[in-house]
């Protein structure tokens, strides 16, 4: 299965705003198994956009269009499918009624431009957008089956998950069942996770599974595709692979599939019934942003601070300097003038110098509760933002590993010595 996909506007062809659906439509292909042999970026323009989906039409299989749905003149993507399959548009009466309910429901009058947004090329399948007034629909132009999606983000992932990526499969003959199984990690780089994991795939001898990575600092997510007969035959073929990436994975796996560090973090308070104070320096306020917005979060978030200066704390002298006593000094008082079960503190002092790959920066965290304390010292040598960064995803993934009773200190691939 050849797919493309042609990405359209003005703003996106002059970079004006990045053009993060396409790497979204990407990902989730490849997640699904399929690949994307070309992407096309197209303006605003009649003839450019014609000349992209004649072409498209003869060297794909599958294109997806995204963008160009809109009520306004410089939406076109109706028009050019119509001209460029030979075909009148018309007016989808169900669409247009589902327009005007969604304007009855907000109180506000449907502008008359929006009708355009229900005239669809004649032998186009309308494809339901639940949650705005731009339909998909699906046709063939040539050869290709094309599928035109919004470029709204959210309208377009959800049509795209839903309703293009199973019309996909089904055209391309797959199997009734493709499952994504994902872990998340922090310290340990790419190539280093694809030795460890090597000779994974081999488990299935069937050969359903394909091992892919997907980095994207400071985490890495590791991937399990799995095509099956069904989901009993997924099941079958998944067990004996997520079994050995945990083993040879270890402590290292944060999270997995739709799991986030954080979420992992807050349930592991909540089932204590514990809560949790914060302090930070560098990293400003970062960790406690991660974790105070969270459903659930109002029961276990019980402070957060944020400061450049430790001369005092809460009141509190501290040592001088910035080390193992301090560290825990800070921890120490955050969670007795606060009241919470557990404080977690991440003091950073970086190197004097400009502001480049090989700053460093030594970062000590420390986690307190009323017996028990442990301190994490590391230094990463990097730019700013790659130690901000870090010290952000060490902190809170050396908390989980508090809480889930593992050693809070092994050593990561991005530590210096």
């Amino acid at each position: 299965m050849r797919i493309e996909i042609i990405c359209t506007g003005d703003e996106v062809l002059t970079g004006k705003i990045t053009n993060t659906n396409f790497s979204y439509m990407a990902q989730k292909l490849e997640d699904a198994g399929l690949s994307v042999h070309w992407g096309t970026t197209v303006g605003d323009d009649r003839e450019s956009l014609l000349e992209a989906f004649r072409l498209a039409s003869v060297r794909a299989d599958a294109v997806i269009v995204n963008g160009g749905l809109g009520p306004t003149v410089d939406d076109l993507s109706q028009e050019i499918a119509a001209h460029a399959a030979g075909v009148e548009l018309v007016l989808h009466q169900a669409w247009l009624e589902k327009m005007e309910s969604f304007f009855t429901r907000r109180m506000r009058t449907m502008p008359p431009n929006n009708v355009k947004q229900a005239m669809l090329p004649a032998t186009a399948e309308m494809i339901d957008n639940p949650i705005g007034t731009a339909c998909g629909f699906a046709m063939d132009i040539g050869k290709a089956r094309f599928f035109f999606t919004p470029g709204v983000p959210r309208e377009l992932r959800r049509m795209l998950e839903e309703q293009v990526i199973p019309r996909i499969l089904a055209r391309a003959g797959a199997p009734a069942s493709i499952h994504l199984k994902r872990f998340h990690s922090y310290g340990l780089g790419e190539s280093h996770v694809d030795q460890l994991l090597a000779g994974v795939e081999a488990l299935d001898p069937d050969g359903g599974v394909k091992l892919g990575f997907r980095a994207h600092y400071p985490q890495l997510e590791t991937k399990l595709t799995v095509r099956g007969t069904d989901m009993d035959d997924v099941h079958r073929k998944l067990a004996p692979v997520v079994a050995e990436v945990k083993a040879r994975l270890g402590n290292f796996i944060m999270a997995e599939d739709d799991q986030t560090l954080e979420g992992v973090v807050l349930a592991a308070l909540a089932a204590e019934s514990a809560t949790l104070t914060v302090v930070e320096t560098f990293t400003g306020g970062q960790i406690a942003a991660r974790i105070a917005h969270l459903p659930g979060a109002e029961t276990v978030f019980r402070h957060g601070s944020v400061s450049r200066h430790l001369d005092r704390l809460f009141g509190v002298a501290l040592p001088p300097g910035l080390g193992e006593d301090t560290t825990e000094a800070v921890a120490r008082a955050a969670r007795e003038q606060t009241g919470a079960s557990h404080a977690l503190a991440v003091l950073i002092e970086l190197d004097e110098g400009a502001d480049r790959m090989d700053l460093g920066g030594t970062i000590w965290i420390g986690i307190a509760t009323a017996n028990r304390m442990d301190v994490r010292r590391s230094r990463i040598l990097a730019g700013r933002e790659w130690i901000r960064l870090g010290a952000v995803e060490l902190a809170l993934d050396c908390l989980r590993r508090f809480l889930q009773g593992l050693p809070v200190t092994e050593r990561i691939d991005f530590e210096k010595t």
